[in-house]
C-alpha cells in the first residue's frame, strides 16, 4: 500500500516542479531585474512609464517617486515601479 501512495503523489510532485520552472522562477527573475532598473534611475534618464508616456527623469524624490518631464514646462509625479523601459542611461558623473 505505501508504495502505491507514493506513486499516485509522484506526478504532482512534477507538475509542481514542472511549473515552477517554467512560471515561478523566471517571474521572480524578471521582477529583481525591474527592481533593480527602477532603482539605478537617475535624473536625465529617459524612461516609458507602464502607461506609455515616454519623458525625462528631473528629479528623484523620496518614497518611490520621480518628477518626469513629458514636454517644455510639463513635468509629472511619478511612482518609480511603474516605469516600464529605460530608453536611455546618462553617464554617471565623475567625482
Amino acid at each position: 500500500m505505501d508504495g502505491n501512495a507514493i506513486a499516485q503523489f509522484v506526478p504532482l510532485i512534477l507538475i509542481f516542479a514542472i511549473m515552477y520552472f517554467l512560471l515561478i522562477r523566471p517571474q521572480q527573475k524578471k521582477m529583481k531585474e525591474h527592481q533593480k532598473m527602477v532603482e539605478g534611475l537617475r535624473r536625465g534618464d529617459q524612461v516609458v512609464t507602464q502607461g506609455g508616456l515616454i519623458g525625462k527623469v528631473v528629479k528623484v524624490k523620496e518614497n518611490n517617486e520621480l518628477e518626469v518631464e513629458l514636454a517644455e514646462g510639463v513635468k509629472v509625479r511619478v511612482v518609480q515601479n511603474t516605469v516600464a523601459q529605460v530608453l536611455s542611461k546618462t553617464e554617471p558623473a565623475n567625482s
